[in-house]
């Protein structure tokens, strides 16, 4: 009898062990499961993963890189990451946002910024990445301008990627007055939208000096460099200040290539008295849903241009770099008003070109 109760207690015992043990195993082969998966390494665990970016006033300079997806998943998979953008967008934070790599393809921009610089490029590129379809390069690519030679596929390497839906975009304003660059582009995709960005051509000559002259404090004055004869007052074309003002002939050049229902003329001046007027429009055109709103946007008296409103959990709301908004220096009216005479003709070609007054003159 005692000899029984014995076996019966040895075996419950050995019972308890082999569960215990079993329960351990189980636990590691788990534990070492959700390691890997979580890691990257288990393709049978598709799972979304947010995380902000950080440094957004980097971002809000020039250098921001993203962290983006990797491998695009089934139509399901990406309704629902896409849904999740859109709970963001009202909180202002889907431009901070990452889909760590599970989705996403990276893919040629659909639309393209091409000028002009000091127009208000900056500003639209940062509006635009509060839309939860909207993925683009922070740092100007010049693909088009500088770096051709590199290849095609270097540049859809500098894309973010993106899930179906999404718009994949780039800014670079120097393509507007690069010669080569309408051939490029429409080499790549002939259906490529293009964004151009202009302001009054003196204000805009102006501000471009002003952002010359921080980095070279020893610049001769505007007006040394705006005329080739001070006397006569003829104006020097070959300054790039000037140039680029000349919107006409730097149209033409691009005309050749793409027909005028391809590009998007947004006014730099609107863009500042009227944010939620103008995101209407460039979303219409590049087929988004109007999510950018007057919600989004109030006017900083400082700054003396809008900034976006602080999302939720932010200290303070979100505006551009202290490079945008200089004083500018004193110009003498005269010069001014020769140089806006030299400009009247050729912002009248463009009024008509893009059948649009902007009422610089």
């Amino acid at each position: 009898m005692g000899c029984s109760k014995w076996r019966a207690a040895f075996n419950f015992g050995h019972l308890r062990v082999q569960s215990k043990l079993s329960v351990f195993f189980t636990m590691i082969i788990l534990f070492t499961y959700l390691f890997y998966c979580l890691n990257g390494f288990c393709d049978s665990l598709p799972r979304p993963v947010y995380e902000r970016q950080s440094g957004f006033q980097t971002k809000m300079i020039l250098k921001d890189g993203e962290e983006e997806s990797t491998q695009q998943h089934n139509a399901s998979q990406v309704s629902f990451v896409r849904g999740q953008l859109s709970d963001f967008s009202n909180t202002d934070v889907a431009s901070n946002i990452s889909v760590a790599n599970t989705f996403g393809s990276k893919k040629f921009p659909q639309a393209i910024i091409i000028g002009v610089k000091k127009g208000g490029t900056r500003a639209l590129l940062e509006f635009l990445r509060i839309h939860p379809d909207v993925r683009a390069v922070g740092a100007e690519p010049h693909f088009f301008d500088r770096f051709y030679e590199k290849g095609l596929a270097w540049y859809r390497n500098l894309m973010p990627r993106t899930l179906d839906g999404q718009i994949t975009m780039e800014k670079t304003p120097s393509y507007f007055i690069t010669k080569e660059a309408p051939r490029r582009v429409f080499s790549m995709s002939r259906h490529t939208k293009l964004i151009v960005v202009v302001r009054d051509p003196v204000t805009r000559a102006v501000s471009d000096y002003t952002q010359t002259l921080t980095k070279s404090p020893g610049l001769p004055s505007f007006q040394n460099l705006a005329f080739r004869n001070a006397t006569t007052g003829l104006i020097d074309t070959s300054w790039s200040a000037v140039r680029i003002g000349i919107y006409a002939k730097h149209l033409e050049n691009w005309l050749h290539f793409f027909p005028l229902s391809s590009f998007l003329f947004v006014s730099g001046e609107r863009l500042v008295t009227d944010p939620a007027g103008e995101m209407g429009r460039v979303q219409d055109f590049l087929g988004l849903k109007r999510v950018v709103t007057d919600k989004h946007f109030y006017f900083n008296q400082t700054k003396g241009f809008p900034c976006l409103k602080k999302p939720e959990g932010s200290s303070r709301p979100r505006c551009l770099g202290k490079s945008k908004g200089r004083p500018h220096p004193q110009i003498p009216s005269e010069v001014l008003l020769r140089l806006r005479d030299f400009y009247r003709p050729f912002n009248l070609k463009f009024y008509q070109m893009t059948g649009h007054d902007f009422g610089w003159d």
